[in-house]
């Protein structure tokens, strides 16, 4: 049997609408809880593909007796499912920030991981039946497959741009429906009463879900989060909310308790600040639009914050402002008489809510003339400007070190040594690099800037213990860094500035200990030590022995805000009864915990069903060892295809600028060009599929070397160009590897339907337990060793896969596996 074209159109919608809620999940749990912990919860909801492979192996003569009423049943689960699993599963008190301390909290992320893969193994029954029961034409269903997940992750973007992003978890499932109904209608599969029934069964189910679910659904935001702290103020109220995929933007006016955001505001400061609306993103994230009328007076207190270090040295009549968000820089550059100042703000909604929606609260503060209003990522305008500047700005721009490590898993490019040499390179002689961040005890944050930061200044012959200054407020620290020598009238303004606003002085050239830790006294003066030791010829021995990672950053390894080292554990471990839990890098082990998880959710639903299937077959022995092969040749490719797809993922953040395109446009680029390799492996039948399978891999090897030693070169050429160029390019860039990766699959399932039919659940079945495991193992080789090692590690895999090859008529061939983030 062959598939007709309304049957390959609903498996297409099915895939794109299974990718988009995806993709979807990872929006709205970035929301409610944090980006890093969505990534996890996606991959292992992807268990439904492992499970629904079980299923269909045990199962599969009488869902297949029963194909066109099996296939319709799984549709109208997944479109109830998608709504119904996200509200049951926020309706659990799960809250990832208490797993370290509360154990009910494990058995709660259990259950919400369980719920998440109801609607994936509902899609996965319905593409891994469909590949069963049109053995024949795998390679064309295969193929329908993987554009329609491209298709869905260019679309749930675009839906993002235009829908709140709980309202879409509403629109998927009439999607869903709307496939259905049209296939049971044009398709001979379903006659007679059979057609009616089930045309009769998807009106009704629509009826109800439009009747009984709500038009929004209630997001039930973390309580750790800042947003949710801040709500809890009597009189507080959202004033307006924003969403895209960049994230969810929410201004918030605080009546009774006044706003008062001035981060690294003097202690001995007695301003009276404006009033102010917060902005949050995401929940989290907190800053603030200033009221501003064009007088400067009331924006004195800017001038008493860590932040104003700079200014004290000289005039700044060219700024950059890296991360302008609300304006708080851009208010501080004019006060002390910027007469250009550059802000660049990556969301354009940020940009419109200064511009349009709150313009006149603000002043006009994006309108004035010194002020020119740049929307784009902060390193991508690094890169194409080449204008200099008298100071180049940043203040919080990163999570670094916040919330115990939940952010150490977020590849940031904006702190790299590369992004440093790029900074560095716009200075003018004499000029300044500022960067404010939130203090962290014991010190992390700081002394990995610091070392990024020296390293960086290696390329321009700066010796950087004679260009860098840092000074402490009780709740923040600056860094300077300055393009020459800090000469002594710079050191004598800035110890007056310091004693004036009682800042702790940590770092000048010639600075001895005693002058250290006076205002906001530590135990012992930790930063002067760090910076003074990695500014020193022991800086490898100071950062081997440090119980943190501070290891400079860099764009293999751009985790800045991994600071998790094994040898600290044990020490940690032993004192969190006296309180040192704030110490954990809690990201990484909730990583790993996930891993075990994964793990032990495949052992339990995998190898235990197979376990018993093959007790039950022991007449069959003779096809034991082909089985063995089939299960570890699809395990090692849906390994390898994730590794490759992730690795590009994380690397093209950096050419695209921001995490949602990036995803976008590798998801899409890959799916699209392996849909190709799919199309084609089935036209070449004359050629045999071993030797397809080695020539795809063969060519994977050949790109992958190019792309790994030329990335630096590529992604500097790339980076120059504008944005529709760039993205074209990125595609093109992706796409013959991308080719090469969807060829072995299809390849290996036609086989599989020629000898061997029963093999090709199991087959679906392993591959989509690979593909739960496979993003956490990519994301722990890329923090412990970088991008070009899981790429090579994914070499290896598609190298073993080859091996693994049967020789016999019964060969398998390799896998892909269903797409996951």
């Amino acid at each position: 049997m062959h598939p007709g074209a309304g049957y390959l159109l609903t498996i297409a919608v099915i895939s794109g609408a299974t990718l988009a809620y995806e993709v979807l999940l990872l929006r709205l749990f970035s929301l409610i809880q944090w980006h890093h912990f969505a990534f996890m919860v996606i991959s292992l909801a992807l268990l439904g593909y492992g499970v629904s492979g079980v299923f269909l192996a045990l199962a599969r003569q009488h869902v297949s007796r029963h194909f066109s009423s099996v296939i319709m049943g799984n549709l109208v689960l997944l479109a109830l499912s998608m709504p119904l699993s996200f509200m049951l599963a926020q309706a659990l008190p799960f809250n990832p920030a208490e797993l370290l301390w509360d154990p009910r909290q494990l058995f709660y992320w259990l259950v919400v991981y369980l719920i998440l893969a109801v609607p994936f193994f509902f899609a996965a029954n319905i593409i891994g039946l469909s590949l069963y029961q049109f053995r024949r034409g795998i390679p064309t269903l295969y193929a329908s497959d993987l554009l329609g997940a491209a298709l869905g992750s260019i679309g749930i973007i675009a839906l993002l741009f235009v829908i709140d992003v709980e309202q879409i978890l509403l629109v998927l499932p009439y999607l869903v429906l709307l496939i259905g109904l049209l296939l049971v209608t044009q398709s001979p599969l379903w006659s007679g009463r059979q057609k009616t029934l089930w045309q009769a069964s998807l009106l009704v189910t629509m009826a109800v879900t439009l009747f009984f679910m709500p038009a929004s659904l209630q997001l039930n935001v973390s309580s750790y989060k800042s947003l949710s702290q801040m709500l809890t103020v009597p009189e507080t109220q959202v004033l307006q909310r924003k969403s895209s995929p960049l994230g969810v933007l929410s201004v918030v006016e605080s009546r009774q308790v006044p706003l008062r955001y001035a981060p690294g505001l003097s202690i001995l400061s007695d301003a009276e600040l404006p009033e102010q609306l917060a902005v949050f993103t995401d929940a989290d994230a907190m800053s603030a639009i200033t009221r501003f009328d064009g007088d400067y007076e009331p924006l004195r207190f800017m001038g008493q914050t860590s932040s104003a270090l700079p200014y004290q040295f000289k005039p700044m009549q060219d700024v950059l402002v890296l991360g302008a968000g609300a304006g708080s820089d851009v208010l501080q550059a004019l006060m002390f008489d910027a007469s250009h100042i550059d802000a660049v703000e990556e969301n354009p909604q940020m940009i419109g809510l200064l511009q349009d929606d709150y313009a006149d609260f603000a002043g006009k503060l994006y309108k004035l003339p010194q002020v020119n209003v740049h929307q784009s990522e902060a390193r991508a305008f690094a890169s194409k400007t080449e204008r200099q500047y008298d100071l180049i700005t940043m203040s919080f721009m990163s999570a670094a070190g916040a919330g115990g490590g939940l952010f150490s898993m977020n590849e940031n490019y904006l702190f790299t040594v590369e992004s440093m040499r790029e900074y560095l390179r716009h200075l003018k002689p004499g000029g300044y690099i500022s960067i404010t961040q939130q203090n962290t005890h014991p010190p992390r944050v700081m002394p990995k800037l610091v070392a990024t930061l020296a390293e960086a200044m290696q390329s321009f012959r700066l010796a950087p213990s004679q260009s860098l200054i840092l000074i402490r407020s009780w709740q923040t620290t600056t860094l300077v860094v300055k393009n020459g020598t800090v000469n002594q009238e710079e050191i004598s303004q800035l110890k007056q500035f310091s004693e004036r606003y009682n800042f702790d002085l940590a770092y000048y050239p010639g600075m001895t200990e005693q002058e250290a830790n006076r205002f906001h006294r530590l135990k012992q003066p930790y930063f002067y030590q760090a910076v003074t030791a990695l500014l020193s010829e022991n800086k490898a021995q100071f950062i081997a022995d440090y119980k943190f990672n501070i290891e400079p950053a860099t764009d293999n390894q751009p985790y800045f805000s991994q600071f998790f080292k094994w040898e600290t554990l044990p020490e940690i471990l032993s004192l969190l009864d006296a309180g040192s839990i704030f110490l954990l890098e809690s990201g990484y082990l909730l990583l790993l915990a996930a891993l075990v998880q994964a793990l032990v959710a495949s052992l339990v639903l995998l190898l235990l069903p197979l376990w018993l299937w093959r007790r039950r077959r022991r007449d069959r022995d003779e096809a034991q060892p082909l089985h063995k092969r089939v299960l570890a040749y699809f395990f090692a490719l849906g390994l390898a295809f994730l590794f490759v797809e992730i690795a590009f993922i994380q690397k093209f953040v950096l050419i695209l600028h921001h995490p949602v395109y990036a995803v976008t446009t590798v998801i899409a680029g890959f799916l699209l060009a392996a849909g190709a390799g799919s199309y084609l492996s089935g036209r070449l039948r004359m050629v045999q599929a071993r030797i397809q399978v080695v020539a795809a891999v063969l060519v994977m090897i050949v790109l992958s070397a190019v792309y790994i030693s030329s990335y630096a070169s590529i992604s500097g050429f790339l980076l120059a160009q504008s944005d529709l160029p760039r993205y074209l390019l990125a595609i093109l860039m992706i796409m013959p590897l991308g080719f090469c990766m969807g060829i072995p699959f299809p390849a290996a399932m036609s086989m599989l339907g020629r000898e061997h039919d029963e093999m090709i659940p199991w087959a679906w079945g392993i591959n989509g337990f690979a593909s739960v495991m496979s993003p956490i193992l990519a994301t722990l080789i890329a923090m412990e060793f970088g991008f070009r090692v899981l790429i090579v590690v994914a070499l290896l895999l598609y190298l073993l896969a080859v091996c693994l090859f049967p020789t016999d008529s019964t060969k398998p061939s390799a896998g892909h596996n269903q797409l996951n983030v």
